[in-house]
């Protein structure tokens, strides 16, 4: 196995963001400087003896940081940084994250995935200021995510299942159910508005995004498929951002370039996608859904005139 530094540099990075360690502290750990910390974090040569210590503190193994195996992520944070890295490299991202890919939500998104997953933590929360912190750290990477498609034209498969889309239109954009009436139109409202804005990106078509509507229930597990030039890798996540409630806080997410996984989940896309319904079928089925979905549009404000 050929040895990539700059590869073992971006799996460190996730890996520490992911313990909530800064440099400084890395640094501290192994008595080296900080400047050597980002050296390596950016591609720098690494002794095999410093990757053994880095592993310890970490709390994961050398292979894994080699890349040599699968890397497992319990830390959202960690995995999402992994995706974003991979993504700087990839030529196409094919992706299942029900209810839909965060890459392909709307700018208003944001605000409603940090209102949810801010709602739905739990009442044993230690540190809720940390907690959020770190709550915010993941949207600000998912929106360098977002970011980075745009600016690279990164061409993105995405399969919606609409039996999610339903049930996400029904439960609204929630991160728990004791919430008002009031509240829950406002929520439902939103999960329209990001239908909407994804029936608009199937009927525009922009160029690098293709998005299959599958009529038929799929596995609760996520996966993507980020391909290069030089391999694809596959990444199965538990990691949810709507559709039921988000869950960021528990399971492992993994990333593997191992063959027999790529090519199933290769088999398994070209499968989906032979089956999934697009282009004008697709967004035809998505209006019907939003129509029984019962969910009105808020009706537009009357401009007021006074008479003289």
């Amino acid at each position: 196995m050929s040895i990539r530094f700059d590869e073992i540099g971006e799996r460190l990075k996730a890996y520490r963001l992911g313990r909530g360690l800064s440099a400084e502290e890395v640094a501290e750990s192994l008595d080296i400087s900080r400047a050597a910390v980002y050296r390596i974090e950016s591609g720098g040569v690494v002794k095999i003896e410093t990757l053994e210590r880095l592993a310890a503190i970490l709390k994961t193994s050398v292979a894994s940081l080699l890349g040599a195996t699968v890397e497992y992520y319990s830390s959202p944070l960690a995995y999402f940084e992994r995706m974003r890295q991979i993504e700087e490299q990839a030529d196409q991202v094919v992706a299942h994250f029900p209810p839909l890919s965060y890459l392909l939500t709307s700018d208003a998104y944001a605000g409603h995935l940090k209102q949810t997953l801010v709602e739905s933590l739990p009442p044993y929360v230690e540190d809720p200021r940390k907690a959020e912190a770190e709550i915010e750290a993941v949207i600000e990477i998912l929106n360098e995510r977002k970011q980075a498609r745009k600016r690279r034209g990164l061409s993105v498969v995405n399969f919606v299942n609409v039996l999610e889309i339903e049930r996400w239109l029904k439960l609204g954009v929630v991160g728990r159910f004791n919430i008002s009436e009031t509240e829950l139109t406002r929520r439902r409202l939103a999960a329209r508005t990001e239908i909407e804005h994804l029936i608009a990106l199937i009927e525009s078509q922009p160029m690098g995004v293709q998005i299959g509507v599958i009529e038929e229930n799929l596995p609760n597990t996520t996966f993507q498929l980020f391909r290069t030039k030089e391999k694809t890798s596959l990444g199965l996540s538990p990691f949810r951002l709507g559709g039921d409630l988000p869950n960021i806080r528990g399971g492992i997410a993994m990333l593997t370039s191992d063959a027999e996984p790529v090519r199933l989940y290769e088999e398994l896309a070209n499968d989906l996608w032979r089956r999934a319904l697009k282009g004008g079928d697709a967004s035809a089925l998505l209006r019907t859904v939003l129509n029984r979905s019962a969910i009105a549009k808020p009706a537009p404000k009357k401009s007021s005139s006074k008479v003289a």
